[in-house]
């Protein structure tokens, strides 16, 4: 018999994707609408939540014995389930060893901890690997990663974190300690054209990178990543959600980018 929480619901897409990755999928009753990974997940399982509102109703019709959202953006949620009388874990992961201790965490809640510290060797030997060949580039690429076009703000601190792993030198790497995204607003764009990025990616969240856009703001066709047309897209599932495919599917898009970055300078 499994021990531990036995109906499981999953208020963001990380606490999901690691308990189908530890095996431990049958415990998960209702997860969130904005699930991506894993795919299946979509089909299988009862969508009760966007990010930052629930369906109270729905979620307590499905009698579950542990609720897992993540980070202060879920807190009133949080409060209104626990209110309830439903167990409640927050999560609050902002960079990667957040990321892993999390996945010890829930492996320990779901009485796991074997499969979840395989999985979390497994995640770093990959970001070891990346870590490797990244040492055998020539440059580092200067990197402006935009998580949002207006305010502009740059990337959390596990998309910096995950930059400079992939070989690339985060532009605002000072911002991305602040936890929310108003502490990370860039007020003024020409701070952007005076840093000069090499690449620019964007991972507007919930809405498609136009990069077309940039050459619209004053003074910006002069950057690098502009004269040389290296913009790209990350899409936010892959990297601006703090869980397994961050570290894995959005670490290896950087890294391809700013390999080929580097292709281009010999």
């Amino acid at each position: 018999m499994m021990k531990g929480p036995q109906r499981i619901v999953c208020l963001s897409t990380e606490t999901c994707e690691v308990l189908y990755r530890l095996g431990e999928q049958d415990r998960i009753v209702g997860i969130s609408g904005f699930t991506v990974h894993p795919p299946q997940a979509r089909k299988e399982k009862p969508k009760v939540s966007a990010f930052i509102s629930a369906k109270t109703e729905k979620i307590l019709a499905l009698k579950p014995d542990l609720v897992l959202g993540y980070c202060d953006l879920q807190a009133d949620m949080a409060a209104e389930l626990a209110r309830e009388g439903l167990e409640v874990h927050l999560f609050n992961q902002r960079d990667i060893t957040g990321i892993l201790r999390m996945i010890e965490t829930l492996g320990a809640l779901v009485h796991a901890s074997d499969k979840a510290e395989a999985l979390v060797a497994e995640l770093q030997l990959g970001m070891d690997r990346v870590r490797q060949q990244a040492a055998q580039m020539s440059r580092r690429p200067k990197v402006y990663f935009e998580e949002w076009d207006g305010p502009l703000i740059s990337g959390i601190r596990w998309v910096s974190e995950l930059i400079e792993l992939a070989g690339g030198e985060d532009c605002f790497a000072e911002l991305s300690h602040h936890p929310k995204a108003k502490q990370r607003y860039i007020t003024d764009p020409q701070e952007v054209v005076r840093r000069a990025p090499d690449l620019i990616i964007g991972s507007w969240c919930g809405k498609r990178f136009r990069p077309e856009h940039l050459f619209d703001r004053p003074g910006w066709p002069k950057i690098p990543a502009l004269s040389n047309e290296q913009l790209f897209e990350i899409k936010s599932p892959d990297i601006l959600q703090p869980g397994i495919s961050a570290l894995t599917i959005g670490l290896d898009q950087l890294h391809e980018l700013i390999r080929q970055w580097d292709k281009r300078q010999c």
